[in-house]
C-alpha cells in the first residue's frame, strides 16, 4: 500500500473514532483534522503544531466553536458542560458533507502518485464556512497562511 493510501486509511479510521467519541452519526471535517493532529505524519503535525494546533489545542478550539455557535442561537452550556455522548462502537458512520468536500478538494483533483498528507490538510483547511474555519478563527489561526505553508511543503507540480 502506498504511503498516502496508508495515511488516508489511518486518518479515516481515527476520524471515525473521534466522531464516535462525540456521539456523531457522521465523520466531518473537524474529525479528519483531529485525526491528523493525533497522528504521526511529521509534515502535517509540524504544520499544525507550529500554528498552536496540537491535538488538545484543536479540541479546545472546536469546543469554543461549539459554545460560540450555541451562544449565537441563545443557548448557554451549563458550567459542567454538555452531557457526555454515549459512543456506539458498532455503529457504521457515514461520511458527512464537510469531510467528503474536504477530501474532494484536497485529494481527488491530483494524480494519485503525487498525493501527500498535506493535500488532505489543505482540503480540510480550504473550507470558507463551517466548523473548522470558525474554530480556527476563534483560536486566532490564520487559515490562509496555514494553507500557504502547507502548499510550500509539497513538491513542485510536474
Amino acid at each position: 500500500m502506498k504511503a498516502f493510501d496508508e495515511f488516508l486509511h489511518l486518518t479515516l479510521t481515527q476520524a471515525g473514532d473521534e466522531a464516535r467519541r462525540e456521539g456523531s452519526a457522521t465523520i466531518e471535517a473537524q474529525h479528519l483534522l483531529l485525526a491528523i493532529a493525533a497522528g504521526h505524519e511529521s509534515v502535517t503535525l509540524d504544520l499544525l503544531s507550529s500554528s498552536g494546533l496540537g491535538y488538545e489545542a484543536l479540541r479546545e478550539a472546536l469546543h469554543r466553536e461549539f459554545e460560540h455557535s450555541l451562544a449565537a442561537a441563545g443557548v448557554r452550556l451549563a458550567p459542567s458542560g454538555p452531557p457526555s455522548a454515549s459512543p456506539h462502537p458498532s455503529r457504521t458512520l457515514q461520511m458527512g458533507a464537510s469531510a467528503r468536500t474536504a477530501i474532494e478538494r484536497g485529494v481527488f483533483a491530483r494524480h494519485k502518485k503525487d498525493l501527500r498528507p498535506a493535500h488532505l490538510l489543505i482540503g480540510i483547511l480550504g473550507a470558507e464556512v463551517g466548523t473548522v474555519p470558525r474554530a480556527l478563527a476563534l483560536a486566532g489561526v490564520d487559515r490562509h497562511t496555514l494553507v500557504t505553508r502547507a502548499h510550500a511543503t509539497l513538491p513542485p507540480a510536474a
